[in-house]
């Protein structure tokens, strides 16, 4: 459409009619949209920001194969770090930067790492009670990667998933939006202890899978606690096993 415009098209229908995909489906409105003002000023600084973004694209390719010759020597370092979901090419090369190829020279534990990146909640204690604390800001450069990582592994069939709807439940539900910020910045803070072992182990992840949770769960204990539950309110209960 943009192209059309600097070409001289000024029919809002005809443009319009250049839409592709979902944007089809709107093309009544976009006929509104396009009638309008335009003109030849208008058409150059559309074709100056045009090709100010093809400059852009090529100075990020021109960056992209300079990173990719400089990650050689760490081919099998990332290649593990990408077996682990939610972090792709990109980000374990850019956590690699950050924290080396053998993380364990540098930090101690898990432990270590993840305070380093600021993914440790913070520990406010008083009268001998922990209270909420918030994480430590320490390097502003991997967190987010970690925190964009985890908006990922938390879509896709793995134990991850299922920690974070735990989590959430847990901090407040899904109706409540620091539940979830919350309850990502713990998937963040898993992320990371996860890349601490799979470096130091040399090893690709293995996922403990969806129903992990599920798995660990003692139906006896769980029925138990229900039962109490339901005595507790004033209720009989009689169990009855299923047919």
């Amino acid at each position: 459409m943009i192209d059309a415009l600097i070409d001289g098209e000024r029919r809002g229908a005809a443009l319009a009619e250049l839409a592709r995909g979902r944007m089809r489906a709107k093309i009544p409105d976009l006929v509104g949209a396009l009638e309008g003002r335009f003109d030849e000023h208008h058409a150059l600084m559309c074709r100056l920001h045009l090709e100010h973004i093809d400059h852009l694209d090529e100075m990020i390719a021109r960056l992209d194969a300079q990173v990719e010759q400089m990650m050689v020597p760490f081919t099998a370092q990332r290649d593990l770090l990408v077996t682990i979901p939610g972090i792709g090419a990109r980000g374990a090369a850019a956590i690699l930067t950050e924290i080396g190829a053998h993380p364990a020279e540098y930090f101690a534990s898990d432990a270590h790492l993840a305070c380093w990146t600021g993914l440790c909640p913070g520990n406010h204690e008083s009268a001998g009670k922990r209270k909420h604390g918030t994480p430590h800001k320490a390097n502003q450069h991997v967190k987010p990667i970690l925190v964009e990582a985890a908006w990922s592994a938390v879509k896709t069939s793995t134990r991850l998933r299922a920690r974070y709807h735990r989590l959430v439940l847990r901090f407040g539900g899904y109706r409540n939006p620091a539940a979830k910020k919350k309850a990502i910045v713990a998937i963040a803070h898993t992320l990371i202890v996860i890349v601490w072992h799979v470096l130091t182990a040399n090893t690709a992840y293995a996922d403990l899978g969806a129903d992990f949770y599920d798995r660990r769960t003692d139906p006896a204990a769980q029925t138990r606690r229900l039962v109490a539950k339901l005595q507790a309110l004033g209720h009989i209960v009689t169990l009855e096993s299923a047919a």
